[in-house]
């Protein structure tokens, strides 16, 4: 495979991502740090080497070096100076990880990378590995492969790089390093500073005509990744940051990229901009107020990250707000678009196909978005895609663009056209709540869960946090059976149809499950079903509507807690003959045995009944000795007791 250098990578991908003054280099140890820190990737290899042979590289400069292979196309190599580092436990941040998997992937092979996930520090990767499973499941069951695209290359593609399109209602607008003899070259790539063309869209996807865009201030630097706003007809983009005309400069001596705005009536203002950062791709959701962009930002997860900020009104009101683990990687994620409530862009993380390549998300509420799912190979492939925007394209379905440096192309990086009948990416199943006391309603932590198809196998395994909350993602069945459990609390296990999921998953799903202990309690030196208290009428055995009520208890404890084997006990008070009270007692016994069973509790699950009769008086209230009421009435009782409740629990 072709593989970008990082200045290459900075170029066409993030558009020149920094310029630096050669008067003002970084101090560095070694020539090879120097060549490094240049872009000199192969002469630093060799300085590297060398400098191995008179003593043993520092961990940073074995990362420098894995790195320089890295971007060279060396793979192998570089995949043993990553692991040497990381295999010593040493520090790898969490791009130099995504390149050592990445370089893993391309000698290995997918199962190889996989044998070296299973055994991975988990803390290494955290959400990115839920990610990966996801989508490693969708491909290799063909899951993006029903969706055709009609690609194609376009007319106005020059040999320089052509990239980053956006709507501009019937016409198209995108970045292009080709000058047009408007721009000066960029010294460090031999090409021009980039440029905002425009072109007419065909009726079949083509373009045609290519011509600078004239609706920005004039810039003799920077000027790319154009994006445009119908309502308001107003314009985002990235530019040099400059102050009357020159390049303005950081105290490290760096030029960064800044997002400019041009309202409705051609006025310029920066709406984001630091010295000494760059920001990429804007975007604005009209709808929230966010505007999208990518930025390598202090406490990202990886390269360049998305983030949004609030707008009102063109004014930026908070300060940038990371979209998370779940879209964002230990690798670089660029070019957001949004299209009918789903995001789009672009990441070079290790599970992908290789390169950029562009994943969808959909967007749930409280700025949560579902796992990206790879487009799959229509789309992607082991070279760089990225800058997809979709749109509608009437009866025939919907049509777009991108860019890509794969091969066939007529410059570095290519735009193409594509028709598709239908939306992109896959249907998916997404829950998440809360695992809950179904008596109490307290959270139930680290509790097991389980998702199984209909035929009951396991499609995805998981356990709640501390807290009691948990996410999952799946691709869509037509229906699951779900399940949650822990020691000494029950199995939830409950069916749900197609209709069914589409519904519990708009909201919070909360699965309630009980607690053993709050069920049972101990009584008379014996583990019992805690039940009210109730009474037969006098001298009878008939199930009353009261005792039914509570004999209902134990049947929802049975069916909670299938393991527990029962004693049914009755007792009498010591009024009447102590025959006719064993009598009515076991009568009563087997009523309660005979009711549980008819209620669907198993003969098995009630090992045996009794009835004491007035063998076990609680009180004094004895034969012959008068008693209030009250007291004859503690002596009558009926107990559930759970004969194997110390050895399961």
């Amino acid at each position: 495979m072709k593989y970008k250098t990082p200045a290459k990578l900075l170029l066409l991908i993030l558009c020149f991502s920094s310029i630096t003054m050669s008067s003002q280099e970084v101090d560095v140890e070694s020539r090879a740090d120097q060549l490094f820190s240049r872009y000199s990737y192969a002469e630093a290899i060799g300085e590297y080497l060398r400098e191995s042979k008179m003593g043993p590289l520092e961990d940073y400069q074995i990362l420098n070096l894995a790195d320089a292979y890295f971007f060279t196309g060396q793979f192998k190599k570089a995949n043993e100076q990553y692991r040497l580092v990381y295999g010593n436990d040493g520090a790898l941040n969490a791009q130099q990880l995504n390149r050592m998997l990445q370089a893993f992937s391309k000698f290995g092979g997918k199962d190889s990378i996989q044998n070296f996930l299973d055994n991975a520090r988990s803390t290494d990767l955290s959400k990115a590995l839920e990610n990966a499973a996801l989508n490693r499941k969708i491909i290799s069951e063909g899951g993006t492969s029903g969706i055709k695209f009609e690609i194609f290359n376009l007319a106005v593609n020059s040999p320089q790089s052509d990239f980053a399109p956006f709507f501009f209602n019937e016409l198209l607008l995108y970045t292009s390093a080709k000058g047009y003899g408007r721009k000066p070259l960029y010294d460090q790539s031999g090409e021009y500073y980039m440029d905002i063309f425009i072109s007419k869209i065909l009726n079949n996807g083509g373009l045609a005509g290519s011509t600078p865009f004239n609706g920005l201030p004039e810039l003799k630097f920077h000027k790319a990744t154009p994006f445009y706003e119908p309502k308001d007809r107003s314009f985002l983009y990235i530019l040099s940051n400059t102050e009357d005309g020159k390049m303005l400069f950081d105290e490290s001596g760096r030029n960064s990229l800044a997002i400019g705005q041009v309202d409705s009536t051609g006025t310029f203002k920066y709406a984001i901009r630091d010295l000494s950062t760059s920001f990429y791709y804007p975007y604005l959701d009209k709808a929230s107020g966010k505007l999208y962009f990518a930025a390598r930002l202090e406490g990202g997860y990886g390269g360049t990250d998305l983030y949004y900020v609030y707008t009102n009104n063109g004014l930026i009101m908070s300060a940038p707000v990371n979209l998370g683990p779940r879209i964002n990687s230990p690798g670089n994620e660029i070019a957001p678009f949004i299209f009918e409530n789903s995001l789009y862009f672009s990441s070079d993380v290790f599970y992908g196909f290789g390169g950029m390549d562009v994943y969808i998300a959909q967007m749930q509420d409280n700025d949560n978005f579902s796992i990206p799912v790879n487009l799959g190979s229509e789309i992607n492939t082991e070279y760089d895609e990225f800058g997809f925007i979709i749109r509608n394209y009437g009866e025939e379905g919907l049509m777009g663009y991108f860019a890509s440096n794969r091969p066939g192309g007529k410059g570095k990086d290519d735009l193409y056209g594509f028709r598709v009948a239908e939306k992109p990416g896959i249907k998916t199943f997404a829950l998440k709540g809360r695992i809950v006391n179904e008596v109490t309603g307290v959270v139930v932590p680290e509790a097991q869960i389980k998702v199984l198809d209909s035929n009951g196998d396991i499609l995805k395994e998981l356990y709640a946090a501390e807290n009691g909350t948990y996410q999952f993602e799946i691709p869509w069945e037509a229906g699951i059976i779900l399940e949650a459990s822990k020691e000494k609390h029950s199995t939830y296990r409950v069916a749900f149809d197609e209709e069914q999921m589409e519904t519990m998953q708009e909201s919070l799903f909360d699965i309630p499950i009980a607690f053993i202990e709050d069920l049972v309690e101990e009584k008379e030196g014996q583990t019992v079903i805690k039940l009210n208290k109730v009474y037969f009428d006098r001298g009878r055995s008939q199930i009353t509507p009261q005792v039914a009520g509570e004999l209902d208890r134990v049947v929802d404890v049975i069916k909670k807690f299938p393991e527990l084997q029962l004693r049914i006990e009755s007792h009498t008070d010591s009024r009447g003959g102590s025959a006719t009270n064993f009598r009515i007692s076991q009568s009563r016994a087997d009523a309660i045995k005979a009711y549980l069973t008819s209620k669907g509790v198993p003969e098995s699950n009630i090992l045996y009944t009794i009835g004491y009769g007035e063998d076990k008086i609680l009180n004094d209230c004895t034969n012959g000795v008068y008693c209030l009421e009250t007291f004859h009435k503690q002596n009558e009782r009926q107990l559930i007791v759970v004969l194997n409740y110390n050895i399961l629990y």
